[in-house]
This record gives structure tokens, sequence and C-alpha cells, in this order.
């Protein structure tokens, strides 16, 4: 096999996904292997794009907002502009998630204050003998 190709199998293995992703992934223009019949040759291009995806796909970004910023690759301003927007939403999602990180936080405090008042109340009715 040709080293600056993998096939969907060595794919699979080395990014820890499914055919069925990659085939997605593929059918959305994300990815555009070598068609050898029905065989998927990944170019290293294909392996870098994977890379950038499943990053993105981890820090939330839309599949839409992924394909806008691998498109930018080709400006020709040396990844500039693909880089800005890159830094743009990420941004954007940065702020998001620390925005319900702190939902969370606010929804875990008030958990716990409500679970230790039914314990104070359980505690009470069995005559002093603290709960679970």
């Amino acid at each position: 096999m040709d080293p600056e190709t993998m096939s969907i199998r060595e794919m699979c293995d080395a990014f820890e996904v499914t055919p069925r992703t990659l085939r997605f992934y593929e059918s959305k223009e994300l990815l555009f292997p070598i068609r050898e019949g029905q065989k998927r040759l990944f170019t290293r291009r294909d392996r870098a794009r994977l890379k950038l995806i499943l990053r993105g796909k981890r820090f939330g970004f839309s599949l839409e907002e992924i394909r806008q910023l691998l498109e930018l690759y080709y400006v020709g301003d040396q990844q500039e502009t693909q880089l800005k927007r890159t830094l743009e939403v990420a941004r954007e999602r940065l702020d998001d998630l620390e925005r319900r990180r702190a939902e969370l936080d606010d929804a875990i405090d008030e958990m716990k204050s409500q679970m230790g008042m039914v314990n104070d109340m359980l505690t009470s009715l069995s005559g002093g003998q603290k709960t679970a």
C-alpha cells in the first residue's frame, strides 16, 4: 500500500472512528478519498482534515462551521483568513462553554443545597439519626 494513502480500516484505527463516520464526512464533502471501485484511499490531506474535523466537533463547532473553516485554507493568503475566522469561532464556542459551565455550577450548588435541606428534614423526622 502507498504510504501516502490509508485504507478506510487504517483511518478508523488511527482516528478511532467508524467506517460510517468516514462515509458520512465524505457525503458532507468534508473528506475526499480517492475511489478505486468500492475501495476508498485517504490521503495526507484527508488525514489532516479529519484531525481538524474531530477537533472542531470536540469543541462544539457545527459541521457547517468546520466546512467553512476548511475551505478558507484555499483563500491564498497563507491561511491568515482561515486562522482569523477560526479564532472568532473558537471565541464564540469558548464563551458558550463558559456560560454553560456557570449554569452547571449554579445547578450543582442548588441541588446540593436542596439535598441538604431534604436530609435535614429526614433527620428531624427520624428523631435525629443522620441519613445518607
